[in-house]
């Protein structure tokens, strides 16, 4: 039987069809014992779809979301000195998430782009990882204990635009994973992988992250049927409620929506 090749036509396809309808309002989601909300959010540079730079808009959808755990993508600017474009401390006042330190330029809210915020815990380690590839792409490894329960590690990442990279930084991230201590692991970014099925760079995680689980449309926000956003974990069970956050809001502030799951901390500890 001749295997069909995936398109991107097909993808989109498949990615309507697969569409649950979008709420006019944001959905209030009804806090579990046990659960932590985690989130991805690509910020665009803090553009938004109608093409004005307000940082303030992408801090509301934050609140919107009550994350615990929030990996960002493109929170600082992408030359020069490459300074944040977030307010943190009214970040902090407001939501009560805090950056994963970084060593990087003195202006830099993360690592090549990429901050990772968290509500409770003690940060026990960080590493910069550069990612491979013609683009500035990077991941960035955290090692947070939650509640005095046992560690959690996170990776927040940005994959490149070319296929090719991707599939070598996926590689990277694997290799890194196999050569420390197992542990309960979120990797959460976007991945800029628009494929389905064998021809996704993401089945190369699969040997660490198991079969991927279902794409959630992200992009563009306005009109969601690509899923660039993913966030998985190396335990079965350990993420549920997998879903993009869609409200006005979401829709106007970035051309990505934010991607939220729920991680089950019972499972942290196994």
């Amino acid at each position: 039987m001749k295997k069909t090749k995936p398109s991107l036509a097909r993808t989109m396809v498949t990615s309507i069809r697969n569409r649950r309808w979008r709420p006019a309002e944001g959905m209030v989601k009804t806090q579990v014992d046990g659960a932590l909300t985690v989130a991805s959010y690509n910020v665009h540079k803090c553009v938004g779809t109608d093409g004005k730079f307000d940082p303030e808009r992408i801090i509301d959808v934050i609140r919107e979301i009550g994350p615990d755990v929030i990996a960002l993508q493109e929170a600082d600017q992408r030359f020069g000195e490459r300074s944040g474009l977030l307010d943190l401390n009214r970040l902090r006042l407001e939501t009560g998430l805090l950056p994963v330190p970084v060593l990087t330029g003195p202006k830099s809210h993360g690592w090549r782009g990429n901050v990772l915020l968290f509500r409770e815990g003690i940060v026990r380690d960080v590493h910069q990882v550069a990612l491979p590839g013609l683009e500035p792409r990077g991941a960035l490894v955290a090692e947070i204990d939650i509640e005095g329960r046992a560690g959690l590690r996170v990776i927040a990442a940005h994959l490149g635009l070319l296929r090719w990279a991707r599939r070598q930084q996926a590689d990277v991230i694997l290799d890194l994973l196999q050569n420390r201590a197992e542990r309960a692991t979120l990797l959460m970014g976007d991945f800029n992988e628009w494929r389905l099925g064998p021809g996704s760079a993401l089945t190369r995680l699969e040997p660490v992250f198991g079969p991927l689980p279902p794409p959630v449309p992200s992009f563009p926000a306005r009109m969601p049927v690509l899923s660039l956003d993913r966030i998985m974990a190396n335990r079965s069970g350990l993420i549920a409620d997998l879903t993009a956050h869609d409200t006005p809001l979401a829709r106007l502030a970035s051309d990505h929506l934010p991607l939220t799951a729920r991680l089950d901390l019972s499972k942290v500890e196994e």
